[in-house]
């Protein structure tokens, strides 16, 4: 698929992006050179290809899910600089 700069210049448009001529010939240059290599791609063979959603083996590492006490409220709030019963108090921000 040929791309060229009216095209590019169209999806500038809609997508509310003003390009100077330089970087409107530089886009549609590179936009077209993408849809080459897209269009290269798809001639391979790759009928021996298996389906992989990585290109490397990935396994999660995951941590033993382990119970521990937790802080008291008071503990918890021993440092804040105002408090309402137990919840950090802070001020306003919305009006």
């Amino acid at each position: 698929m040929a791309i060229d700069k009216q095209t590019v210049e169209q999806v500038a448009h809609l997508a509310r992006i003003n390009l100077e001529p330089e970087e409107l010939e530089k886009l549609s240059r590179q936009l077209h050179d993408i849809l080459g290599f897209i269009d290269h791609l798809s001639k391979l063979d790759v009928t021996n290809v298996a389906p992989a959603s990585h290109i490397l083996p990935i396994s999660n590492v995951l941590r033993e899910d382990n119970v521990w006490p937790s802080l008291t409220p008071d503990q918890a709030l021993e440092n804040a600089p105002r408090r309402n019963k137990n919840f950090f108090s802070v001020p306003k921000v919305i009006e």
